[in-house]
């Protein structure tokens, strides 16, 4: 297990370096790794035309949650919660994530129309989490 503080000594100045994104606007160098945290493929999109560096199907919501949640704007915060215990059972794949962000920029890439209720933003605000804190296992 990873200690919160061994996460924090990696993370500490790399929030402005993770940025979310919809994997259909158009890839830019500003981008650095390109990281889908979606399940499923994107419809419509041609995985070259994607330019991902990983797909981190580990890191995006279970199917019986992301079914349940269906993008439904009244169940956002009950997601984001169940979301967020499915994240902790996932710190290799966070470690991962904040790894690469002491190297270069990381976008998280999704494929909801909604910019701001999505598993992206969660998944943020999670690493956001981790910046704040000083203490006990994640």
């Amino acid at each position: 297990m990873y200690q919160l503080n061994s996460l924090l000594s990696i993370f500490f100045n790399l929030v402005n370096m993770i940025k979310t994104k919809r994997i259909y606007d158009t890839p830019s160098n500003e981008d650095g790794s390109r990281i889908l945290v979606d399940k499923l493929w994107p419809r419509g999109l041609k995985k070259e035309d994607a330019k991902l560096d990983e797909w981190a199907k580990n890191l995006a919501p279970s199917n019986s949650l992301r079914k349940w949640f269906d993008h439904k704007e009244d169940r956002f915060e009950e997601f984001s919660q169940r979301y967020k215990e499915e994240l902790l059972e996932q710190k290799d794949g966070l470690k991962h994530i904040l790894e690469l962000a002491s190297n270069k920029d990381v976008t998280l890439l999704y494929a909801a129309k909604n910019t701001t209720l999505n598993n992206a933003v969660v998944l943020y605000k999670i690493l956001k989490f981790f910046e704040n804190k000083n203490e006990n296992k994640i």
